[in-house]
Formats: structure tokens, sequence, C-alpha cells
């Protein structure tokens, strides 16, 4: 989404530094999707978690190079479906599923963990938890102090990208104080910004720069990440959506910035 990001903070007024900070590695041999797909079938999975649109489509594609979709449609049609938000259950309704229950926005963990404490108790129960390129260790651990069997399904992974070059320039203008605004759309991200600095011996000057600067996060669980590095969350968007994240940043990056450097 990386065009469509600079459009729209150009549409905005503002001038675009943009850079990848992730790859998508699919999994082509999956033990861990096969192993739950024989789990599935043989009827020992009570609720099957999905926590993003593209893990629910590799998923089953996955399980396709050993099952039918018709099969895969009856098997999953058999147990509980939790959509962490509206892209995994566009992802079951293009399967002609429906989802047993529907997490609401945020769509944080502690969201998934509400919905489904409402839903049943989980004591007893074999919980699948489809990853979404991290593993979330809350998530599993909460359903584990309830009782559940739980069961992580990794479909695919990030990795920092082929050519850093042009992440390792935007870094660099972060911490010449060249930069006035950060967004992050993702929770990964942090990570591998986090990875490429520590490598380079600049992590310290980093977070000195956005201590200068309007750090605006796309939600939650990209906000919970930055804290965990120590680095400051000036701004959520009213809706995790990119487009409203770039309008309210614009609305509001001036005041901030302006509060922040006087502080600072």
């Amino acid at each position: 989404m990386a065009q469509e990001m600079k459009r729209l903070i150009e549409r905005y007024g503002g001038q675009a530094s943009v850079a990848p900070a992730l790859r998508e590695i699919p999994l082509e041999r999956n033990p861990e999707a096969l192993a739950f797909g024989e789990r599935l079938f043989g009827g020992t999975v009570d609720i099957l978690v999905l926590l993003t649109g593209v893990g629910t489509k590799a998923l089953v594609e996955v399980l396709q190079t050993r099952h039918s979709l018709d099969s895969i449609r009856a098997a999953l049609g058999r147990i509980a479906l939790v959509a962490r938000g509206p892209k995994p259950a566009a992802a079951l309704r293009d399967l002609g599923l429906t989802p047993t229950l529907s997490v609401p926005e945020p769509n944080t963990w502690h969201d998934v963990i509400h919905t489904l404490d409402f839903y049943k108790p989980v004591r007893g129960l074999c919980v699948a938890v489809q990853e979404y390129g991290t593993a979330n260790p809350a998530l599993m651990r909460a359903l584990k102090e309830r009782g559940a069997e739980v069961v992580p399904v990794p479909v695919y992974r990030w990795a920092l990208p082929d050519d850093t070059g042009p992440l390792r320039q935007v870094l660099a203008r972060v911490i010449e104080n060249r930069a006035d605004v950060l967004l992050v759309t993702n929770a990964a991200q942090i990570d591998h910004v986090m990875q490429l600095l520590d490598g380079d011996g600049r992590t310290e000057p980093f977070k000195a720069a956005c201590a200068r600067m309007v750090m605006a996060s796309i939600g939650p669980i990209a906000s919970d990440r930055l804290r965990s590095y120590d680095l400051p969350v000036d701004l959520e968007p009213s809706h995790p959506k990119m487009g409203i994240l770039v309008k309210e940043t614009a609305d509001r990056a001036a005041a901030l910035l302006q509060a922040k450097r006087r502080d600072a």
C-alpha cells in the first residue's frame, strides 16, 4: 500500500517519505497448518480464531494441498469460527461461510478474549489461532489461563525487505530531525525498524528524535508495540484504517508537533 499511502499524505499537503519495512514470506511447506488440518478433519478442534483476512485465505490454500475445497468448507462449518474484524469475516464469506463470532473494533486480543468470554467458557476446548505474521503470546496466554488447549497455526511470517536502503534513508531523515511525523500501520514494522536500528547502533538517536516528532499509530496493537520499545504514541485514529489515520493526523499534527517541541 506504499503508493496509496504516499498519495494520501500528499492529498493532505504533506511531503511523503514512504519506505517498506515488511516482506511477506508465505510458508510453502507449513507443517503447523497441515497438522491443524488433520485435527480439523479428525474432529478435535472446537474453535478457530482467524486474525487476518490474508491469513484466512492462506490457511485455506495450504489445506487445499491435501483436501478438496468442499471438504474444507464442510469441516470449518462444523466448528465455531471467530473473525477478528471485517477482513477475516469477508474471507469466510468468500468461502460461503459465516463467522460464529465477529470481534468488534478495535479488534485487539483483549476484544478477542472478551468476545469469547461472552460466547461460552473455553475450558477443556481446543482453540486454534491463525497467527498473522508474528505470534501473539498475550492472546495465547489468556486462552491457556482460561483452561483451553491452544493450537497456534502460523500461516505466514514477515521478514525485512530484500533492499533495506529506502528504509535506512527514511530512518536517517528521522534521526537527523528532518521529519515531523511518523505513521505506523503495522506492529511488525516496529520490530523491523528496531532490529535495523539496533544492528546499525542508532537506537538511542532514533528514540530521541521520536520524542520531538508526532508518532501516529494505526491502532492499539501497533501502539502497544511502540510502547514496548519505549516509543511515544501521540495519536490513534478514531478507526484503525489507513485513510482515517492520514486524515486525522493531518488535522492534528501541527498542534501536536508544536506542543511536543515546546515541551522538549
